[in-house]
């Protein structure tokens, strides 16, 4: 289920049509947050902490409207939900694109990643079997424990798809940290946006 806005009458309407206009309209922000109570929970539970905390930054992003915005044929939709396409890593090393709805309910939320993720190592396709324009683009890099990211883009194809990347975890002191990537279509959301995103996967990550 999506909605019309009429941008006319959008109180962001000087701000889309401003940056709308752009080559490149996405901005980006990496923090760093807290895991060390999602992590031990998820351990402690033999959970995936993947998983665990794509569901939980899914679920902080539903909550704020602007990330369930997107620009489908220059029009501006409200999306009633937005759903999960993160990058699927393979043995060999290569990685293939995904689609998971988004569940408020934890375990079910869980059992049809945990299918994708099967399908997706099983098969050598990049892109995912389904998808939308009602997506977060989501991507972890375990590997590197980043303070800044980019993103690969063709600025011909229109997307106005949040983007969000996690990176390694860092544990200093028993404190488990882990830094997020959080880029977004400046037409359709500003700083305080991502600060409130943040804010909620935060109090997400801290409420096991």
């Amino acid at each position: 289920m999506k909605t019309k806005i009429n941008i006319e009458q959008w109180e962001r309407k000087a701000l889309y049509n401003f940056f709308s206009q752009f080559e490149e309209p996405f901005f980006g922000l990496t923090v760093r947050v807290d895991c060390t109570k999602a992590y031990i929970h998820a351990k402690q539970e033999g959970k995936s902490f993947f998983l665990s905390y794509l569901h939980k930054a899914l679920k902080a992003a539903n909550s704020i409207e602007n990330f369930r915005y997107s620009i489908i044929d220059k029009e501006v939709y409200l999306h009633e939900e937005v759903h999960a396409s993160p990058t699927i890593n393979r043995p060999n090393g290569t990685f293939g694109f995904s689609y998971v709805d988004y569940n408020a309910d934890e375990q079910l939320f869980f059992q049809a990643a945990k299918a994708e993720i099967a399908r997706v190592q099983s098969t050598t396709d990049l892109l995912p079997a389904k998808s939308g324009q009602n997506v977060i683009h989501f991507s972890a890099i375990p590997w590197v424990d980043f303070t800044g990211l980019s993103h690969a883009r063709s600025f011909s194809f229109p997307d106005s798809c949040p983007k969000i990347s996690f990176g390694k975890i860092i544990d200093k002191d028993g404190i488990k940290t882990m830094a997020v990537s959080i880029h977004g279509h400046h037409g359709l959301m500003d700083g305080s946006h991502v600060g409130l995103f943040v804010d909620r996967f935060q109090a997400e990550l801290d409420k096991d």
